[in-house]
């Protein structure tokens, strides 16, 4: 199982992703209406976002906060899926992991892409409102 499998893999529902981003699910649902995401549905129509998905929502949430428009997000986005590199793996994945793990293992990977130079998107100490 590749990392890039693990990270797709939807596992947070809309409640533990609004604490983790610090966005409100009517924000979420409006960056999913305009095509900057789009989380799995599960059978009741749930939504259920990757870390991928959460990181992206980070990014988002980034670039409104510095003032740039939807239509300024989307080209944002489109350039750096055109120049994006291929993310080293981070480490292993259980199947089964409780809530703590979860957390503690997304603390170690957001960690983990706030070090990398011109990939950063997160500033050092925004980490520390995510996990107390």
């Amino acid at each position: 199982m590749g990392d890039d499998f693990r990270r797709n893999l939807p596992l947070f529902p809309m409640g533990t992703v609004t604490q983790l981003t610090e966005l409100t699910p009517r924000q979420i649902r409006y960056y999913e209406q305009q095509g900057l995401i789009h989380p799995a549905r599960t059978q009741g129509r749930q939504r259920l976002f990757s870390f991928n998905d959460v990181d992206l929502l980070l990014r988002i949430k980034s670039l409104m906060e510095k003032g740039v428009n939807i239509a300024g997000v989307k080209e944002v986005l489109r350039e750096q899926k055109q120049t994006s590199q291929p993310m080293r793996p981070l480490g292993p994945i259980k199947p089964d992991l409780s809530k703590a793990e979860v957390y503690k293992l997304m603390k170690r990977q957001l960690q983990e892409l706030s070090s990398r130079p011109n990939q950063s998107h997160l500033i050092r100490g925004e980490l520390s409102r995510f996990f107390h």
